[in-house]
């Protein structure tokens, strides 16, 4: 298949459900506006996962009291 693939015009290729070659646009498989839109909406998306790590938000950490030094072992 995918070497018959390989040799076909742009925009054909094969619809497993139908079992035959066919142009993916007109059969409804590949819509190019919804793979701009996919496209476009991944990229600003990894770009907002890149800018996100300079505003980093925490909590500030508590100082807790020093533990009390154990009590002397009786002999």
């Amino acid at each position: 298949v995918v070497e018959k693939v390989k040799g076909l015009p742009k925009g054909q290729g094969f619809d497993a459900n139908k079992g035959e070659y066919t142009d993916m646009v007109k059969a409804g498989i590949v819509d190019p506006t919804k793979v701009t839109r996919s496209a476009l909406q991944n990229a600003a998306s990894i770009a907002a996962m890149l800018l996100t790590p300079e505003a980093l938000v925490s909590d500030i950490p508590e100082k807790k009291p020093a533990a009390p030094a154990p009590s002397m072992p009786d002999y």
